[in-house]
């Protein structure tokens, strides 16, 4: 028992590591913060090199894990390829967060360390969603993530846009927890368990006498965690609260909700429901196509309208997740990697874009950029900003031979070879509509007058350099589109069979 114990220990080395320092992070940044003998210092800049430094040290722990494919804390939490891939994706995907907004607090005075922690605090909660193998362990991964991101999104407490966006988003996530806690118990009452492998047991006998009359109250709260766990990826009809989380939080704050929180989500979609038989599956699938084909209908001709920046992008990401649906409603194993593979392109190009805006101000007002009309001759002051900003704006409406062109055509072929040739087509029609505002946003930067001056001081070397990388992702990936899928289609393979 000793020497399981010690497996388990090791096995969730980075979970654990992660639990213990953000307790040591906190401990620093109070103490110094509030004391009077080190004249209560600013620790910004300190705290976000720490968390960077304790996110390094999780990504290399998590890479060096020796043990994969294993069961640990009484099958609580599990360790395969395919959670280490993707833990490495949202540490990488914080760090970058976390190095792109160093300037950017020192200019919004955002003198506020709190949010830094609660930035790491949200990506230990998310690393052990994708861990987790036990309804109760989703649902206490997800609120403790929630809660740092109700409290992200309010964090501007003096403007009514950041504590309109916080409460309304508070207030719904509150709502959908429940019903996924619903679910929960639901499926906890009528089986008698949690754990996802003994639910795959039962989904596979559920035509037994025994289960055939709980088969409607056990599918009742599968569908409510569904519902749950939609919200939480702001898809159709549960993405109400995005648009205005995106807009009211601070531009920083935004960027880590566009970026990281929703592929965690993902992950607890393809572990529970790749765990069901085709009998509860089937129902589930109808859901996940319906908001599927809402998500790209109502992201692309909901952008179409948009004035604001923060407010287009948050519609663009309605219609992203509706894309990243179609790979999981198939259940296939190639849908699944599409997924995935369109998740990992889509965090890299929007990485590039909050890069971009997070370092534009208007110089005249030193104001930050908040609608699409502020843009109008950004071609002009900046024009290598423009162009990256370009290339990035291209690579997201899907223009080959650009990394999103490939990240969409894997979507489309999975859901051809599925059959589902309605959701395909959709995909196609509102991926072309789409590219209407993507290159709206090109013409105002290169075409129309200039109507304000931008700041011209150059982007900080830690900015410079992500937005190099990431442009670099996108314009040579044509050479080598099959290496990541593949990675993805192995990974997930393991857990599918």
């Amino acid at each position: 028992m000793e020497f399981i114990f010690d497996i388990d220990w090791i096995a969730g080395s980075t979970e654990i590591y992660l639990l213990l320092v953000i307790n040591v992070l906190v401990i620093y940044s109070v103490v110094y913060t509030t004391s009077p003998s080190y004249n209560y210092p600013v620790l910004l800049k300190n705290i976000t090199w720490l968390s960077v430094l304790v996110l390094i040290l999780a990504l290399a722990i998590n890479m060096l894990n020796p043990l994969t494919g294993s069961l640990i804390f009484n099958n609580l939490l599990i360790i395969d390829s395919f959670g280490n891939i993707i833990k490495t994706i949202v540490l990488v995907a914080t760090i970058c967060v976390l190095l792109s907004v160093l300037n950017f607090n020192k200019l919004e005075n955002l003198n506020l360390v709190e949010y830094l922690l609660l930035m790491v605090l949200a990506c230990t909660g998310m690393i052990l969603l994708i861990s987790s193998y036990d309804l109760i362990v989703v649902y206490l991964a997800i609120e403790f993530q929630s809660f740092c991101l109700y409290i992200m999104a309010a964090l501007k407490r003096t403007s009514e846009f950041s504590t309109e966006g916080g409460l309304k988003y508070f207030i719904l996530g509150a709502f959908s927890s429940g019903l996924l806690l619903f679910g929960c118990s639901l499926v906890y009452g009528f089986t008698g368990t949690t754990n996802f492998q003994q639910l795959f047991q039962i989904s596979s006998v559920f035509s037994e006498a025994c289960f055939l009359q709980y088969e409607d109250a056990i599918l009742a709260g599968m569908l409510f965690i569904l519902v749950g766990l939609l919200f939480k990826l702001s898809a159709f009809p549960f993405h109400l609260w995005a648009p205005d989380v995106y807009e009211g939080a601070p531009t920083s704050i935004t960027a880590f909700f566009a970026i990281v929180p929703k592929i965690s989500i993902l992950v607890v979609l393809v572990r529970f429901f790749c765990y069901l038989s085709y009998g509860f599956f089937l129902p589930c699938q109808q859901i996940l196509i319906i908001s599927s084909f809402g998500s790209m209908l109502i992201g692309t001709f909901g952008a179409l309208f948009q004035k604001k920046v923060k407010r287009l992008l948050a519609y663009s990401a309605i219609g992203h997740v509706g894309y990243m649906l179609i790979g999981i409603s198939s259940g296939s194993i190639e849908g699944i990697s599409s997924t995935f593979f369109y998740a990992i392109v889509y965090i890299i190009m929007v990485i590039g874009t909050f890069i971009i805006l997070l370092s534009l101000r208007n110089f005249k007002h030193f104001n930050k950029i908040n609608f699409l009309n502020d843009l109008s001759g950004f071609a002009y002051s900046s024009p290598l900003l423009a162009v990256a900003f370009s290339v990035t704006l291209f690579s997201m409406s899907g223009v080959p031979p650009l990394a999103g062109f490939f990240s969409k055509m894997f979507i489309f072929v999975s859901a051809i070879n599925a059959g589902m040739y309605s959701l395909a087509t959709c995909g196609v029609l509102t991926s072309v509509v789409a590219s209407f505002y993507y290159i709206r946003v090109i013409k105002i930067m290169c075409f129309e007058l200039q109507k304000a001056i931008f700041l011209t001081y150059e982007i900080d070397r830690e900015k410079s350099l992500l937005l190099g990388i990431s442009l670099f992702f996108m314009l040579t990936f044509f050479f080598w589109p099959s290496f990541l899928m593949v990675s993805l289609h192995n990974a997930i393979f393991f857990i599918c069979v």
